[in-house]
């Protein structure tokens, strides 16, 4: 299996290369069966964001599969790695695979490109709990969801329960705002404990309700959150539209943006 972008830097099982030179045999599980686990960490001008908490969350991951990891050389890669590419629009992310076949796999990749304000469109989805806790390679659901929204004209999927009941979209959190009050979809509805959900809940005072399609349509505000999008105005949900980037939003996208570069340092 070949990493995807030439232009990108890699790191498979300690050795460095071109992205496009990286190889994982094709009896490897985790292409065969999906049977593995991943993070996706935000890189500015070379330094990675939140890289412990990221980690912290591999490990959860590989603990949760049953899937054995060796954290120190994992961290030693991505030093390593990062170190190797610098900045630049071809080093934005560092995208870590553990794989069942005992690949350790580090990428450097692109920030794929996004509109200003998202359009969501509601796709039928139920989580499969076994996973819960788990950031898995088995991501083929959310994908695909993904393209069923843009085939519909829409960005983005926003998945929803058969019981109608929203969660999340297909890599990003969901917020959405009523009378000045942040809310967001709790973790007990199985969804992914989002690193970057996580900071702007604590940046926002935000709480956690159960959602449905009708409260997002009396809400005054919406947004995403990822790793990828940092805080993304929705500019609509199915049918419903929203009005510009609210205010509330505004000042989660300052805080957010704020918090990133206060971690980061001068």
């Amino acid at each position: 299996m070949h990493a995807t972008s030439a232009a990108s830097l890699a790191s498979l099982d300690g050795e460095l290369m071109p992205a496009g030179e990286a190889l994982i045999p094709a009896t490897d599980e985790g292409l065969l069966r999906g049977d593995g686990a991943f993070e996706v960490i935000r890189v500015y001008e070379g330094r990675p964001f939140a890289l412990e908490e990221h980690l912290a969350r591999l490990e959860r991951s590989a603990a949760n599969l049953r899937l054995p990891l060796d954290l120190e050389a994992v961290r030693s890669d991505a030093h390593r790695l990062l170190a190797q590419a610098g900045s630049g629009p071809e080093h934005e992310l560092l995208r870590i695979v553990l794989t069942r076949g005992g690949r350790r796999l580090l990428l450097t990749e692109a920030l794929p490109p996004t509109p200003e304000r998202v359009r969501l469109v509601s796709i039928t989805y139920a989580p499969t709990r076994i996973l819960d806790g788990i950031k898995s390679l088995s991501y083929a659901a959310n994908m695909l969801a993904s393209r069923l929204a843009r085939e519909r004209g829409f960005d983005e999927a926003l998945l929803v329960t058969p019981h109608g009941r929203v969660l999340e979209a297909a890599t990003s959190s969901i917020f959405w705002v009523q009378g000045g009050i942040v809310l967001t979809p709790p973790l007990e509805d199985h969804i992914l404990a989002s690193i970057t959900r996580a900071a702007v809940i604590e940046l926002t005072s935000a709480q956690e309700r159960p959602c449905t399609l009708e409260d997002l349509a009396l809400a005054d505000e919406a947004f995403l959150a990822s790793t990828t999008r940092e805080v993304q105005p929705v500019a609509a949900i199915d049918e419903h539209s929203f009005e510009g980037a609210g205010p509330v939003t505004e000042r989660a996208m300052a805080a957010l943006s704020a918090r990133i570069r206060s971690e980061l340092g001068p």
